[in-house]
């Protein structure tokens, strides 16, 4: 270890020194500033303050949610594959859908003891039974959507069916007849194949390629099982 050397008042002798002898008397003071600030920049807060949904009136709120359903039914109108309802899933519009179809699938009857209750009972269970029978299909093969999200999209493809049931209960207003069924079974076929086209534009991609059969085959008997209903309907 190095040392160094101090010389005394005899030349001829040499006191060592500690090296870093005399560092003790150096201070450094604990009150050091610290200067500046952190500021988060005004864009973000404003960014952050728009995305929240706390200040926003129940109005708007409705209105927010009632044209993403719209936008949702534009998806289904005209089927793409896209993951809109996977992405944004929500549970309005298969409700609002499922609950107009029951209405209209309702009989009107005179006798107190066939109100059409039951009837509309009925398809309330068959829509979301079935919807979550093949949403359970889809996870055991494996397929990579959420159970949400495939009650959204199966819920939402009922719009076409809708329709031909608004259809059907139109022409039903003018006489019976061979006529009168042709265009009821022409309207039904053509709604339950967009019902089917619709469905698997957005679940196709979320099976496994050696398992798509497998998941699309319950969808189709879902819609059949709901187009049978529509097309048997006949008002009392």
């Amino acid at each position: 270890m190095a040392k160094a050397a101090e010389s005394s008042g005899d030349p001829g002798t040499t006191i060592p020194r500690p090296l870093f002898a005399g560092l003790s008397d150096i201070s450094i003071s604990q009150d050091i500033p610290v200067e500046g600030e952190i500021t988060i920049p005004m864009r973000s807060q404003i960014r952050e303050f728009d995305s929240s949904t706390l200040n926003e009136s129940v109005q708007n709120t409705i209105m927010r949610d009632l044209k993403a359903v719209g936008k949702k039914f534009m998806h289904v109108l005209y089927p793409r594959k896209s993951n809109t309802l996977l992405r944004d899933w929500d549970l309005w519009g298969p409700l609002i859908l499922c609950v107009t179809l029951a209405l209209m699938l309702q009989r009107s009857s005179v006798d107190s003891e066939k109100d059409g209750g039951p009837q509309f009972a009925e398809v309330f269970v068959i829509v979301w039974f079935g919807a979550v029978t093949i949403t359970l299909n889809s996870k055991l093969l494996g397929g990579n959507i959420s159970f949400f999200q495939s009650l959204c999209v199966l819920g939402y493809c009922i719009l076409p069916l809708t329709v031909a049931m608004l259809v059907c209960r139109l022409v039903l207003l003018a006489e019976p007849g061979p006529v009168n069924f042709m265009v009821r079974l022409f309207v039904v076929i053509v709604m339950f194949a967009w019902s089917i086209v619709a469905s698997t534009a957005f679940l196709a991609d979320s099976q496994p390629p050696n398992r798509k059969a497998l998941a699309i085959y319950p969808v189709f008997l879902f819609y059949f099982v709901i187009s049978w209903m529509i097309l048997t309907f006949t008002p009392q």
